[in-house]
């Protein structure tokens, strides 16, 4: 059996309240610290969590975006490849120019300068 060397469990007695002081001032010392040591830990590591959390689940949304837009152009490629019988050529051609044009479209629209 483990002695306990507290001095309340040595003598048999209540811990003594000290005067001025109220009968469960180390409970409210404890509580205080605890709450301090919390609201340190919410407010530094809170927003880096949430950050972090940002960081990570737009990842996975450009992962998962990226797969889908092939997945998308592969479906796109084989439905003009049935849907036009001369050749896969001319699927190339036509699409080539679609994303071109988009393309210069959106290279007209940048702003002055930002390509120098």
């Amino acid at each position: 059996m483990a002695e306990d060397n507290t001095p309340a469990a040595s003598s048999g007695t209540e811990p003594v309240a000290l005067p001025l002081l109220p009968p469960d001032w180390d409970k409210q010392a404890v509580a205080k610290i605890y709450d301090t040591v919390e609201q340190v830990r919410i407010k530094s590591s809170g927003p880096a969590i949430v950050a972090s959390r940002a960081i990570v689940f737009g990842l996975i949304g450009m992962v998962l975006a990226t797969i889908a837009m092939i997945v998308f152009l592969i479906g796109l490629i084989r439905l003009l490849n049935i849907a036009i019988p001369e050749g896969i050529w001319l699927v190339y051609l036509i699409l080539g120019g679609l994303f071109s044009g988009i393309g210069m479209l959106l290279w007209s629209k940048r702003p002055r300068g930002a390509a120098s």
